[in-house]
């Protein structure tokens, strides 16, 4: 079957964004200035980390690591799209389409439970501050990450395993702007029922219990917040709370909305900018709502430019 898929498909080609000819270079620079954003970013948040002591902290573990999944998350797409949109034949190849795909997956899957495990430290944080450090140890972090990382990898490899078995006939142009699952069954010659199914339940246990989790830390933030009212700290917390779940809201919302209940009442436009808005402007916009707003992380860059600073003169 697969080598029937290789040799009937040697590559698709990605329609891309719908947008007119003459808007093209505009639209370009504008992903490619959004690209070099979450690049810098999201560096900007792993260096820091790394080099400053003072974060060397359970809420900073997840953070590098939230850092490092949106770069890497926004580079299984973004530079395939920027190259297609200059290029006269915007192709890939079959291998490239399942490896897109497995690593579009991997990295999805790790950013959602990673901020699984960020709104959980927030939650013991507030709520059970004296004992935090004893809830939040070294052993329980490392092994939260590591959780996140070995369960997206078998998650990842399932779908992609299960791409690869269908066969492609014919019809090898792909509405969209990446190797998307959804599209790629559309095209499929094959049965693709068993490939529906295990997105339905198993995509829908990696979104939906995560979010639930999510929604539930937050809420209990905001209860226990309210039980012990103080001006400043509600004001604080409400803003941090805020913005967080603006963002879990996009990234969740636009996800969920696309793959666990579509409507067929949306268009292939207004698939694509969803699809924009989790691919392109979460990772964009997490350094902003998570670090560089940060005190901490402005006291980090701080120090850390000092002391370039003075080794400069030195």
């Amino acid at each position: 079957m697969t080598g029937r898929n290789q040799t009937v498909i040697s590559e698709f080609l990605l329609l891309g964004l719908p947008i007119e000819s003459e808007q093209q270079n505009l639209f370009y620079a504008l992903f490619l200035a959004m690209y070099l954003t979450t690049i810098l970013g999201n560096l900007l948040i792993i260096v820091l980390i790394r080099l400053d002591s003072h974060l060397h902290t359970p809420m900073y573990l997840f953070l590098s690591n939230l850092s490092f999944s949106d770069l890497c998350f926004s580079s299984v797409t973004m530079p395939k799209l920027l190259q297609n949109m200059q290029s006269q034949e915007p192709s890939i190849s079959y291998a490239g389409c399942l490896t897109q795909i497995y690593f579009f997956l991997f990295f999805g899957d790790l950013e959602s439970f990673l901020l699984v495990a960020m709104a959980y430290d927030r939650y013991v944080a507030i709520c059970f501050p004296l004992h935090y450090t004893t809830i939040m140890s070294p052993k329980l972090c490392l092994s939260l990450v590591v959780m996140s990382w070995v369960l997206t990898t078998f998650h990842a490899l399932l779908h992609t395993l299960l791409t690869a078995r269908l066969c492609f006939c014919a019809d090898n142009v792909i509405p969209h702007f990446f190797c998307d699952m959804s599209a790629l069954l559309k095209l499929s010659c094959s049965d693709t029922r068993i490939n529906e199914l295990v997105i339905f339940f198993i995509g829908g246990l990696i979104l939906v219990i995560p979010f639930l989790l999510i929604i539930l830390s937050y809420a209990r933030i905001v209860f226990s917040i309210l039980k012990f009212p103080s001006g400043g700290g509600i004001c604080k917390a409400f803003s941090t709370c805020g913005s967080h779940l603006s963002v879990v809201s996009l990234f969740y919302g636009a996800v969920i909305g696309l793959y666990l209940c579509p409507s067929a009442n949306n268009s292939l436009d207004k698939e694509i900018a969803m699809a924009v808005m989790y691919t392109v402007v979460t990772p964009m916009l997490n350094p902003f709502t998570y670090s560089l707003r940060n005190r901490d992380m402005k006291g980090a860059l701080e120090r850390v430019f000092c002391k370039n600073k003075i080794l400069f003169f030195l």
